[in-house]
C-alpha cells in the first residue's frame, strides 16, 4: 500500500523519507516486507504524507501485526477464510447465473465440488495449538553501546521507528521502549549490553530502577530513583547501583521523564 501511493504521488523513497522524518532504508524495509508494519503513530505520519484516507493505513498495519505475531498457525487459518470467501463467491455466480441451469451444474461436478469445499470447511481452534498472547514490539532506542538516544517525541516517549526492535510477549504497553546498558554503574545488578525493557505505563515508586531523562540538555541516564526532599524542595536521587560511582540529586523539574524498567535480557555466555 505504502509503494503503491508513493509511486503514484510520483515520490522518492528519500523524498518520502524526508517527508514523515525516517531513514530511506527504514521505509524500504517496510514497503518490501523486510520488517513488520511500524507503529500507528508513524502509520498516521504517512497517511498524511501519501495523502491516504485517515485510519486507512492503521488498519493494514494492526493486521499485519496480527498476522505476523499469531505464526503460521493463523496465517494458516486466514489463508483458509480468503479461500472459502472465493468459494462462497463463486457458488453464488453459480447459483444466480442465467446461462446455466443447477442440473448443468451439477452434471459437470463443480456444484458438488463447491460444496464439498464448503462442508469440509473448520473454522475452529487449530487442533494442538495453545492460545499465546500476541508479542508486543518494542523499539531498542540505543543498538550499540555507546550512549542512549536522545530522540523522544513530544509525548516524552522515544519515537518508535528504530533499526531493531525486541519481542516482549508478556508485555502491554504501546509505548514500551528497550535499551542496552552502557558502562558498569548498575553493576552487579545488570551488565554492560544487557537489554533492559522499559514500561511508561507501570506506575512509579521509590526505589525503581528507572531510564530518566534530563532537561535542558536531553540527557538520558539508567540509575535507581529515590524520590527526596531537600529542605521544601522535591530533589531526585539518581543512584548507581556500582559504589564505585557516587549518587546525584536533581531538582525534580529538571527530569524530564521517568520509565520503569520492567524485563531485562541478556545473553548467557
Amino acid at each position: 500500500m505504502v509503494r503503491l501511493r508513493r509511486q503514484r504521488a510520483d515520490l522518492s523513497l528519500q523524498d518520502l523519507a524526508d517527508r514523515v522524518g525516517c531513514a530511506k532504508s527504514y521505509l524500504s524495509a517496510i514497503e518490501t516486507g523486510q520488517r513488520n508494519a511500524p507503529s500507528d503513530e508513524f502509520l498516521t505520519k504517512l497517511e498524511a504524507a501519501l495523502m491516504i484516507e485517515s485510519g486507512a493505513l492503521v488498519e493494514a498495519g494492526r493486521w499485519e501485526r496480527s498476522m505476523a505475531a499469531g505464526g503460521q498457525a493463523v496465517q494458516r487459518e486466514v489463508t483458509k477464510l480468503r479461500a472459502d470467501q472465493q468459494t462462497a463467491r463463486r457458488l453464488a455466480e453459480l447459483l444466480s447465473s442465467r446461462s446455466r441451469t443447477l442440473d448443468d451444474a451439477y452434471r459437470s461436478g463443480e456444484l458438488r465440488g463447491l460444496v464439498e469445499q464448503l462442508e469440509g470447511s473448520d473454522h475452529g481452534p487449530v487442533a494442538g495449538v495453545i492460545p499465546v498472547p500476541m508479542p508486543n514490539e518494542v523499539p531498542l532506542i540505543n543498538k550499540v553501546a555507546a550512549g542512549y538516544s536522545r530522540e523522544f517525541t513530544d509525548l516524552a516517549y522515544p519515537a518508535r521507528v528504530a533499526d531493531e526492535y525486541i519481542r516482549c510477549p508478556d508485555l502491554n504497553d504501546p509505548d514500551a521502549f528497550a535499551a542496552r546498558v552502557v558502562g558498569d554503574s548498575m553493576e552487579p545488578a545488570y551488565s554492560e549490553g544487557d537489554i533492559v525493557i522499559f514500561s511508561p505505563a507501570q506506575q512509579l515508586k521509590s526505589g525503581m530502577d528507572c531510564f530518566a531523562r534530563l532537561e535542558p540538555d536531553h540527557e538520558s541516564t539508567f540509575k535507581r530513583v529515590y524520590f527526596e526532599r531537600d529542605g521544601d524542595e522535591q530533589v531526585i536521587r539518581l543512584q548507581p547501583l556500582n559504589n564505585a560511582y557516587p549518587p546525584r540529586i536533581v531538582k525534580r523539574d529538571a527530569v524530564a521523564g521517568l520509565y520503569k524498567a520492567v524485563s531485562v535480557m541478556r545473553s548467557i555466555g
